[in-house]
């Protein structure tokens, strides 16, 4: 499991360490890979238009190959999804 995110390495840093994770985080402050995996879009956010990350949760086999795409992610109920996806 990875984490991607438009942050910056020590923002990251931060978070990993206040959240205890057991997963690497990396960050493309350049959107490169978000705006490949077609995650960087434009959002409204309290009336305003905003660019930032639509969390979205990819599957990978070992191949390379995207298997399953969770598109606007909600926390509750995640990893089950997930799970349940890496079963079938």
């Amino acid at each position: 499991m990875l984490g991607v995110s438009g942050d910056t390495v020590e923002d990251l840093k931060k978070f990993y360490d206040k959240y205890k994770l057991n997963f690497p985080l990396a960050g493309d402050t350049s959107h490169a890979m978000l705006e490949r995996y077609g995650v960087w879009q434009e959002k409204m956010m309290y009336g305003t238009k905003k660019w930032g990350i639509s969390r979205t949760t990819y599957v990978i086999d070992p191949a390379g190959n995207v298997t399953h795409v969770f598109p606007k992610v909600k926390v509750d109920g995640h990893v089950a999804e997930v799970l349940a996806a890496l079963k079938s």
